[in-house]
């Protein structure tokens, strides 16, 4: 009897605590409408294969026209010669004219997806176990949706910021070389871009594999994308009379040499003050090291250690690496010619073109011509994390997730931000989407973002830019 009321009781307990947590979890009203808006953003293709940034630009501006924007405050911009890579941009007027307005900057365009390759349709929204599944679910579809709800918001809400806002969806970050929607509007819709600062993708928490939160990131700064071509000629001849001189050698001796050199390390703002809030974090010999490092960027000791994580000594320097190689013309004739293809990541700040010369000195053979691939990325200085740009957000996180460190990063891979920074306009990779150790599926199959962690990153953002729009 006593085990039965106690079974009883667990049962209803049970039946209690999971009531709970699904109230807890339960979208608000709010959260629902926003939804909405998600939903129909991921849903719109935006593949450069098949899709249409215009379409979904369109779209955006239909609801923000809806709560009241005016049709001069909002501006499907389509170049000429791009009909499917329409961007949007609107404006929330500012009290004060004097002050330049804040950039909310995010791309609708994504990775394309192969439906035979997913297990859920990549371009129907899905919820799932906690998630919610879709290409662009999280790159960049979350930010761009939750910059659009948050104009939105504002509008309806009658929010009179001091310093105006301006959304701006862009095409073409994911296919720069075809064609790149901000890199286009800099150059031919200078005005329409003009800004105080920028807050773009780029930086996110950090989940364990418990789900607790690690730490949130700010970014300031990216490293470069460029790709060399590495090319050497020979005459060539018959194989049976080989020679010294011979193309394959060249280049396979040229890439030993670059394997074997690591370029200096050069430690900037933003990644002094991450090894700094890192170090107490981790622990152990990495943590320590980072500490070290943090202290002294000359530490020989300390470097090498961090250096053994492939992430954070990309962090320190630039990097360098083959990635696809080409030679010989018959198995039975002496090589004619043989490439190979090194793709670097550059520091912001350094320019693109000392990266060949240094090249050129690690390979130490003039018989290896180096050019760069197409047309060199602007480079730029990593901006300030200055008070006014970090103290909104550490108010916030603290109100929001107490407790959780503000890390700031520089990233190691590239988004639109080399464009603006390079323009004048500082951009910062700020989302508060706390993501998992594995990426969430960027780029790849099954693409993803936690259902808790796009509204937190909602609601985190929209009081965030509320701050920075008030201050001077």
């Amino acid at each position: 009897m006593i085990r039965r009321m106690t079974s009883a009781a667990a049962l209803i307990a049970g039946a209690a605590l999971a009531s709970a947590a699904h109230a807890q979890t339960a979208p608000r009203p709010d959260q629902l409408a926003f939804r909405d808006l998600y939903k129909e953003l991921v849903e719109t293709n935006t593949t450069l294969s098949v899709g249409s940034c215009t379409a979904a630009a369109e779209k955006m501006a239909a609801r923000l026209k809806a709560v009241g924007y005016a049709d001069k405050d909002v501006s499907v911009i389509v170049p000429p010669d791009h009909p499917k890579f329409g961007a949007l941009i609107a404006n929330l007027a500012g009290t004060d004219p004097k002050l330049k307005p804040i950039m909310l900057l995010a791309h609708i365009d994504v990775v394309e997806a192969n439906r035979a390759d997913w297990e859920r349709d990549p371009f129907t929204l899905i919820e799932e176990n906690g998630y919610f599944y879709a290409r662009g679910a999280s790159d960049d579809k979350a930010m761009a949706s939750i910059f659009t709800d948050s104009m939105v918001r504002y509008k309806t809400e009658g929010f009179k910021p001091r310093r105006g806002l301006k959304l701006v969806l862009t095409c073409g970050e994911e296919t720069s070389d075809t064609f790149d929607g901000v890199e286009w509007l800099l150059k031919n819709k200078r005005e329409l871009m003009d800004a105080q600062f920028a807050l773009n993708e780029g930086a996110g928490g950090r989940l364990n594999e418990k789900g607790e939160r690690q730490f949130l990131g700010i970014q300031a700064g990216e490293k470069v994308y460029q790709d060399y071509t590495l090319v050497t000629t020979n005459p060539g001849g018959h194989s049976s009379r080989p020679s010294k001189d011979n193309a394959i050698y060249h280049l396979s001796n040229a890439l030993a040499r670059l394997g074997a050199y690591d370029f200096p390390i050069r430690i900037n703002e933003a990644t002094r003050n991450h090894f700094a809030a890192m170090g107490p974090i981790e622990g152990g010999e990495s943590g320590a090291a980072m500490t070290a490092l943090a202290k002294d960027p000359a530490d020989a000791a300390a470097a090498a250690i961090v250096a053994r994580d492939a992430s954070r000594n990309s962090m320190m320097r630039t990097t360098c690496v083959a990635t696809m190689v080409n030679a010989g013309h018959a198995p039975n004739a002496l090589p004619q010619r043989a490439q190979a293809n090194v793709n670097c990541r550059i520091l912001p700040g350094e320019k693109i073109t000392d990266v060949r010369d240094q090249l050129v000195k690690v390979f130490a053979d003039d018989k290896i011509a180096v050019t760069l691939v197409g047309e060199p990325s602007p480079t730029a200085p990593p901006p300030p994390l200055s008070k006014e740009i970090v103290d909104p957000v550490k108010a916030v996180a603290k109100e929001m997730w107490p407790g959780v460190p503000l890390v700031p990063t520089m990233s190691t891979g590239a988004t639109d931000s080399r464009f603006t920074n390079a323009a004048g306009i500082p951009s910062y990779g700020l989302s508060g989407s706390f993501g998992d150790p594995d990426g969430n599926g960027v780029h790849g199959l099954n693409e993803r973002i936690r259902v808790r962690s796009l509204y937190e990153s909602r609601d985190f953002l929209y009081k965030v830019v509320k701050i920075y729009a008030t201050q001077k």
